[in-house]
């Protein structure tokens, strides 16, 4: 295989007893697995794990063994609870130290704030040793990189400036394209047309996700592939396949 049909995988580490307890809706996944798709990576699994050491460590560790590149989203904050850095050290074997130029950007980032830089926030200026800082222009803390590993803010939108920061920087594949083809029909009416659709277009997969609108029953149907041209031939069969048994389907999706 070639490095450009290689796929390339990561895996994400949620963290926050916030989202467990379903306190915080969590945002970032979506946000992350549009991100890696467009960078050509694929995001092949996720976990979702409480502020305990024991736990960042071991999905940190089956993680990053198991995908090109791991995620980590949460707890690198400035409180007693943000121990995502300590963990992660922790899986590496590494201790954790004061990152200079992370403490500079704190410095500077404080400076004429009410408090300053204090102790607290100095907490964000540590890293596992050997890391290198991931751009946060939206509230100075940085993120942390450090091998396949790349810690990331919980906050959305800071979450987001930070992978704008890594955009282009990771290798990649080929972009996963995707078209979606709505219907209004149940999916189990047309599970065996999908299924041989694929099969017979190798380079695609297809998702169905059903849906219940306005007392009817639909289906988008995703397709997606990394060759724009397989995709555009997946997507004409299964149209001319769905309009052949009388399904009434829009490109674009319903």
């Amino acid at each position: 295989m070639s490095a450009s049909e290689k796929i390339w995988t990561a895996g994400l580490v949620v963290i926050g007893d916030e989202i467990l307890s379903g306190r915080t809706h969590d945002k970032n996944i979506a946000q992350v697995a549009s991100w890696l798709q467009v960078q050509g990576i694929r995001l092949a699994e996720v976990r979702v794990v409480p502020d305990e050491e024991p736990r960042i460590v071991a999905a940190v560790n089956a993680l990053r063994e198991a995908y090109d590149y791991l995620f980590t989203t949460g707890g690198i904050g400035p409180t007693h609870d943000d121990i995502t850095v300590d963990a992660v050290a922790k899986a590496l074997g590494v201790p954790v130290i004061v990152h200079p130029e992370a403490r500079a950007i704190l410095e500077r980032y404080y400076a004429g704030k009410p408090g300053g830089l204090t102790e607290a926030r100095l907490r964000m200026a540590r890293v596992p040793e050997g890391a290198d800082l991931i751009p946060n222009r939206m509230s100075g803390a940085p993120g942390i990189k450090l091998g396949n590993v790349h810690l990331m803010a919980g906050v959305p939108h800071i979450t987001a400036g930070m992978l704008d920061a890594l955009t282009g920087t990771l290798e990649g594949g080929a972009p996963l394209l995707s078209e979606t083809i709505g219907c209004w029909t149940a999916e189990s009416e047309v599970a065996d047309l999908l299924r041989k659709v694929e099969q017979a277009h190798g380079q695609c997969q297809i998702g169905s996700y059903p849906f219940f609108r306005e007392g009817r029953v639909g289906a988008n149907f995703v397709v997606r592939s990394t060759d724009a041209d397989a995709l555009k031939t997946c997507c004409d069969s299964l149209i001319e396949g769905l309009t052949a048994g009388g399904h009434a389907c829009t490109a674009g999706g319903i």
